[in-house]
């Protein structure tokens, strides 16, 4: 009789409120579709100047500007290096899968991947096309924390395919918004290979893009990588930027 009694009271006071319940896990699949989906654009064209500066010890700083057009339903994007101007003309083109990257001084382009570094700098071609964290990766583990003044998920995901740039990833998701803000790369060994900062978004269209991004190297103390997003806009871009024929056309 006093069981039965304990177990109606404990059922009464969750009724009430009065004893705490198990908070319910997020759904993380979800999480990083909407990341993804933050940063997509799906049905439309994403074009911009990045300007990048990179910075390594005892060495001048170096500045490379650059245009991205994305073309993102196609999965096509293109990079045309707009300065230095001994780079000039130097460009990135992903089309079927394939990404080439275009000497204007050889005329010849060369087979590379989404996971070359830019003009020598700690930023990659991945980093400035659209997110895949739902399609390459997995979540393995979660806890919850604090980023600056932000309340954050932090998530270990691990690489579904070999195709991705690093094959552990830990993410600083900001919870109120889909928006990354920290973002730390690992090699499969563990070992930390870079870290990324975003301070800064900017909505452009109905998605927020970042608008800054600062690259640590980790391997290679003092060496980091600043990117600024600038002229963000989501207007038509004629089809044939995206071809082989347009790279050789502007250095013409």
């Amino acid at each position: 009789m006093k069981k039965k009694s304990r177990i109606i009271m404990v059922l009464l006071l969750l009724a009430a409120g009065a004893l705490p319940l198990v908070a319910q896990q997020p759904d993380f699949d979800q999480m990083l579709r909407d990341l993804d989906q933050q940063t997509t654009f799906g049905d439309g064209d994403f074009s911009a100047v990045y300007t990048i500066i990179s910075e390594r010890p005892g060495e001048e700083r170096e500045v490379t500007q650059a245009r991205l057009f994305r073309r993102d339903q196609n999965d096509q994007f293109l990079i045309l290096i707009l300065q230095p101007e001994v780079q000039r003309g130097q460009g990135y083109l992903q089309v079927d899968k394939n990404v080439w990257f275009y000497d204007p001084e050889s005329r010849k382009f060369e087979r590379t991947t989404i996971r070359e570094n830019i003009q020598g700098s700690d930023a990659q071609n991945a980093d400035l096309d659209q997110s895949s964290y739902s399609e390459d990766y997995s979540v393995t583990s979660w806890e919850e924390g604090r980023l600056g003044s932000y309340d954050v998920y932090i998530l270990d995901l691990e690489a579904t395919n070999s195709g991705v740039a690093y094959d552990r990833v830990r993410l600083w998701v900001r919870k109120t918004e889909s928006i990354v803000l920290k973002q730390e790369d690992y090699s499969v060994n563990g070992r930390l290979m870079r870290t990324s900062l975003y301070p800064r978004y900017e909505r452009v269209g109905s998605k927020l893009m970042a608008k800054q991004v600062l690259i640590v190297d980790e391997l290679n103390p003092g060496e980091r990588t600043q990117l600024t997003m600038t002229e963000a806009t989501t207007q038509q871009i004629p089809d044939s930027v995206f071809s082989k024929a347009y790279l050789e056309r502007v250095n013409n």
